[in-house]
């Protein structure tokens, strides 16, 4: 007997969301079924419905920022301190066999395409767990989860407990704790992890470049310069700790305008934003020894072309990251620590949006009245 609920499908590459009636099957031995409270809306998940990065299948349920409350749990699920009732937060899905899985590097999984975009269920033998009612399929567990959905049948290895519990009502801001904010904090923390005395630049004040913010400042770090192109997001950043704000477009000089403020360059340059030109430019502002990080989406033909012997003799490093090759299990709990003592306001970027009103959410992130739109499943 399927489970009827609602989800946002994703009928065809460069399709729109629409809010459908689906079926979920029921829940197999490793996973759980989740209500979900709170779903983050991602870049991710637009760059994927544009068909701009791999998916196994359309039509296709998106959606890679929930929480919300297990429903119930899978017979052979490993993990035996999850149980009906608890509170999780849903991330993404690594092989837990290869040498970045074992090392405590989950983001960088060498299967992470393959389980987090390319295949639905683990066990290949099933079908996805979401059909349309006249039995049509749905690719599902984007990310292991699918969290675009009223109710999901989720992958354990995307389920993430905390020892912290907090009302539902207060649960929305976290609900981007499984990529969002783990991308942004946890490549300073867990990647760069730099010296107090370090400079950081921050390209991108959204949610990912916010997080990476609170990071710095949270281990300590004081200088750090934020780059953007709205005035608004730049005053944000002051006011969370940001040493210097920095506009581009009315300083387009990218190299010289961050030396003004860290004059042998800066030691970490944190690119969110995918722009090749600004990421280009901002290359030539790396200090001796610097290294820039890649963290924005970039359109797959992007071509990038580095001075080799700048790159060698200034010892300077260009790397990219997925997921800040964190492991969830460990990150989104210290995470949860820095929000509940303060250290990690990440509700100061948040707006959320009853369910039904995803369009309105993802037309006021494109026109930059909100940093981070979050769906109320509750709202709906």
């Amino acid at each position: 007997m399927g489970i009827p609920t609602k989800a946002y499908l994703v009928e065809e590459k460069g399709g729109p969301f629409v809010l459908k009636d689906v079926v979920l099957d029921g829940v197999g031995p490793d996973e759980l079924l989740v209500e979900l409270k709170f779903t983050g809306l991602c870049h991710t998940d637009l760059v994927v419905q544009q068909g701009l990065m791999p998916l196994g299948a359309f039509p296709a349920v998106l959606g890679h920022e929930g929480t919300g409350i297990i429903r119930q749990v899978g017979s052979s699920v490993q993990n035996q301190s999850l149980k009906e009732g608890d509170q999780v937060f849903l991330s993404f899905r690594g092989c837990q066999e290869c040498s970045f899985c074992r090392s405590g590097k989950c983001g960088a999984c060498v299967h992470t395409t393959d389980l987090n975009f390319v295949r639905s269920r683990l066990d290949t033998t099933k079908p996805s767990p979401i059909s349309l009612p006249d039995g049509s399929p749905v690719h599902g567990q984007f990310f292991g989860q699918s969290s675009l959905s009223r109710l999901a049948i989720v992958s354990e290895r995307s389920v993430v407990k905390c020892d912290v519990e907090f009302p539902l009502e207060k649960l929305g801001p976290l609900a981007p704790l499984g990529c969002g904010y783990l991308t942004g904090a946890g490549t300073v923390v867990n990647v760069l992890r730099p010296a107090p005395t370090s400079s950081i630049v921050i390209m991108g004040m959204g949610a990912v470049g916010i997080a990476a913010l609170l990071a710095g400042k949270a281990i300590g770090i004081s200088k750090i310069l934020a780059i953007d192109i709205v005035d608004e997001k730049l005053d944000l950043a002051l006011s969370l700790g940001a040493s210097h704000a920095l506009n581009t477009s009315k300083n387009p000089d990218i190299p010289a305008s961050i030396r003004q403020y860290f004059a042998e360059g800066a030691d970490y340059i944190l690119d969110t934003t995918g722009a090749p030109k600004v990421l280009q430019a901002a290359i030539g502002a790396l200090a001796h020894g610097g290294t820039f990080t890649l963290i924005g989406a970039m359109p797959p033909d992007t071509e990038l072309t580095f001075n080799a012997l700048d790159i060698l003799t200034g010892c300077k490093r260009i790397i990219g990251v997925i997921e800040a090759w964190s492991d969830p299990q460990e990150f989104i709990p210290q995470l949860v620590e820095w929000y509940k003592d303060g250290k990690f306001p990440i509700d100061k970027i948040v707006q959320v949006y009853p369910a039904g009103e995803l369009d309105k959410a993802l037309e006021d992130l494109k026109a930059g009245k909100v940093i981070k739109p979050v769906l109320s499943w509750d709202l709906l």
